[in-house]
């Protein structure tokens, strides 16, 4: 009789029954079993935690590349399958696997594989012995022997499901200028018409839904809200927050974030803020306005009357000095609103250095947006930068910036700031607002598979 080698910890008579006694079907559902039985919960993606899984082997191990809501959660099948899972997103969190000795997915989809040192580093195919045939069991894979087939996929992350591709987003609002004074004009934008149009994504077809006269606040809380009508007031000048300015509506993007339970997140970063704006910043000083910074004007943000003190707007909010060490350590929120002062937003204000605002803003852009875009594309994320609105038309420039756009695409699909608000609440798993539903959102602007 040929000797019959099993993995340590495996019983050697039911080996030798599989061998000599049992139908292949039978042999592969056992083994499968087996691998599952003997794991402990892999290792957690950074921001979730292991559990389950009570046996004796080696776990699965879930793979990260610096996304969230990555979690390990135990199978308690047979007396604890240590089964890690997270949900899979490019650049994200990884997929998993679990049992045997070595097997091992690392980017997608769940394997519930086991073996021999098998790895499977795909899509959630299962790792046994270098592959073979596999069986799908409630999204697990299992394989044995020649190439392997795929498993099931992983389910989506915190309850949400429904994020996508994308992990993370960053806004950046610009002023006042047409597409035509931005777009094609190298000599005072040359970063964006040399670096950021050739390589990214844009529209030729951004519409402001106002008419032209409509002053900027009302632009950016549509940004948050897909409207500047609200039951107990309509935003229509440039005013500060204040009892009388502002609205106790909580149908609005970053309270659908707080709410949510798939653990996104919202900063805003705002340039120029000091004592005097307040550290949640109410009031205008120097060249900060906070006609730009949309979030202040909802009394679930920043109180009722808003406050420079308050404490919740007070934790959602930094100065733009603070981005670089979040970028560099990973602390930045899911959703980033990024808004440079008006001397670098294209508005321009008595005082500041560079007349020429487009080239003033041209030059911020190049400073600040290489940084977002090494996080973007190690990370999954994507830049929007929008104009608030024209100049003499109501056509803006608009642009997307991240690995996953069309490179040098620009579209003439019509986007309004509406689409803005919907394609960041698709993005991260949120309803979509009434207020936006009717909207495009940026689906044009990307490659297949990549939005949202």
């Amino acid at each position: 009789m040929r000797a019959v080698y099993a993995p340590i910890g495996y019983d050697l008579g039911v080996v030798e029954s599989m061998r000599t006694r049992r139908p292949l079907w039978m042999a592969l559902v056992t083994l499968a079993w087996m691998a599952v039985a003997c794991g402990n919960a892999g290792p957690a993606a950074p921001g979730g935690d292991a559990s389950g899984g009570s046996a004796n082997g080696r776990g699965g191990h879930a793979a990260t590349s610096g996304g969230e809501n990555g979690a390990s959660s135990g199978v308690g099948t047979s007396g604890g399958a240590g089964a890690s899972s997270a949900s899979s997103g490019k650049g994200g969190v990884a997929g998993a696997s679990s049992g045997g000795m070595s097997g091992e997915s690392s980017t997608g989809g769940n394997s519930m594989g086991g073996g021999f040192g098998g790895r499977d580093t795909t899509s959630g195919a299962p790792a046994f012995g270098g592959g073979g045939a596999g069986i799908g069991v409630s999204g697990m894979g299992a394989g044995v022997g020649g190439g392997g087939a795929p498993g099931g996929t992983a389910g989506s992350s915190g309850g949400g499901g429904s994020r996508g591709a994308i992990r993370y987003v960053f806004v950046i609002p610009m002023e006042n200028h047409d597409e035509g004074e931005v777009v094609g004009n190298a000599k005072d934008a040359p970063y964006i018409n040399d670096a950021l149009l050739p390589a990214y994504a844009s529209t030729s077809n951004f519409v402001d839904q106002f008419a032209i006269s409509t002053p900027s606040e009302p632009h950016y809380v549509w940004m948050e809200a897909g409207t500047n009508m609200f039951a107990d007031h309509t935003f229509t000048n440039d005013d500060a927050p204040s009892a009388s300015n502002s609205t106790a509506e909580t149908d609005h993007l970053v309270t659908q974030i707080a709410n949510a339970t798939s653990g996104v997140s919202w900063r805003s970063y705002q340039q120029g803020l000091s004592d005097a704006t307040g550290a949640c910043p109410i009031a205008a000083s120097g060249h900060y306005v906070p006609r730009h910074d949309p979030f202040v004007f909802f009394q679930d943000v920043a109180g009722n009357p808003p406050s420079k003190t308050n404490a919740y707007c007070v934790q959602h909010h930094s100065g733009i000095e603070a981005l670089s060490a979040d970028l560099m350590n990973g602390s930045v929120a899911t959703y980033d609103f990024v808004t440079p002062d008006l001397c670098n937003d294209m508005h321009g204000q008595s005082g500041c250095p560079d007349s020429n605002l487009v080239h003033a803003g041209d030059v911020w852009l190049a400073a600040t947006v290489p940084a977002l875009i090494t996080f973007v594309n190690e990370h999954s994320g994507v830049i929007f930068i929008v104009w608030d609105e024209g100049d003499s038309t109501t056509k803006i420039p608009f642009v997307a910036v991240g690995p996953g756009v069309k490179p040098g695409y620009t579209g003439n699909v019509k986007y309004t700031h509406g689409s803005l608000l919907k394609s960041v609440e698709e993005i991260l798993g949120l309803p979509v607002l009434p207020s936006a539903a009717s909207e495009n959102d940026f689906a044009d602007l990307f490659a297949p598979g990549q939005f949202p």
